[in-house]
């Protein structure tokens, strides 16, 4: 016996939010269902953080106390950099399970996969922010600025982590295993991250090493953070931090979804 089907108007498209909301659940979901990322996620801003305090800290700065309102700002974005790379080991998984092509075959916005990356990447780049500032202000770090810096702070590591995201995820697309994207990924970023102002005043370096770090994205992004931390950042100083994220979103950007469709 035939059931007859319901009369009445087709259900509209849902619309690129629903889309993007629906993908950014799917991300929050995976930290319940594969909770062993989260080791990494735990353990490495730990680690960096206790390890550079108390072994380097009383040779650069003369103590640890005084080394941490340095270094805290500092390892805030690399904590945040080094997580992008997770973006395109995440990526490329789903594309060696066959996921993302059943997602090219739903009437769905194209971007809405990545959308979802994207929100789970700013999910992970906030609960290692607050691992770090957590153990930071109970070593002794206090940010002069207060509440309002921590929170213009953590607006620039969003910004940071989002717009350093899409080169990772170039890479999950172009890249076959997701162990060669982390390979990758960390032997670009190791030497542009300690090339840079986040572990010691580059005042110290040689000349031809300094000009490097002073022009690095690194660099800047560090520097807005310790003054918005300390409530002195100035919107050259800001712009300078935003300019890499924004260049890397307009240029990025598009071409992922060109790789996605032609793939």
């Amino acid at each position: 016996m035939s059931i007859p089907l319901p009369r009445g108007p087709r259900p509209a498209a849902p619309s690129a939010l629903s889309n993007a909301v629906t993908f950014a659940w799917r991300a929050v979901l995976k930290f319940r269902h594969v909770p062993e990322q989260m080791f990494d996620l735990v353990m490495t801003p730990i680690m960096f953080t206790l390890l550079f305090t108390f072994i380097f800290g009383g040779a650069l700065a003369g103590s640890s106390l005084a080394y941490l309102q340095w270094f805290i700002p500092g390892i805030l974005v690399q904590t945040t950099v080094f997580n992008t790379v997770y973006s395109g080991m995440g990526l490329s998984t789903d594309l060696s399970k066959g996921l993302f092509d059943r997602f090219r075959s739903l009437p769905i916005w194209p971007l809405a996969p990545f959308a979802g990356l994207m929100v789970g990447d700013m999910l992970r780049h906030t609960i290692a922010g607050a691992i770090i500032l957590g153990i930071g202000l109970g070593l002794g770090y206090r940010p002069e600025a207060g509440a309002a810096g921590i929170f213009a702070s953590w607006l620039l590591l969003l910004a940071v982590g989002f717009g350093w995201g899409w080169i990772f995820i170039v890479l999950g697309l172009v890249v076959r295993t997701p162990m060669t994207v982390m390979t990758l990924g960390f032997a670009v970023l190791f030497p542009v991250t300690f090339a840079s102002n986040i572990m010691v005043d580059p005042v110290t370096m040689p000349d031809w090493l300094r000009a490097f770090v002073e022009v690095n994205p690194i660099s800047t992004m560090t520097t807005a953070m310790r003054s918005l931390m300390a409530g002195t950042a100035t919107l050259g100083e800001i712009g300078l931090a935003l300019l890499s994220p924004a260049l890397l979103t307009l240029a990025l950007a598009p071409l992922v979804l060109w790789l996605y469709r032609r793939n």
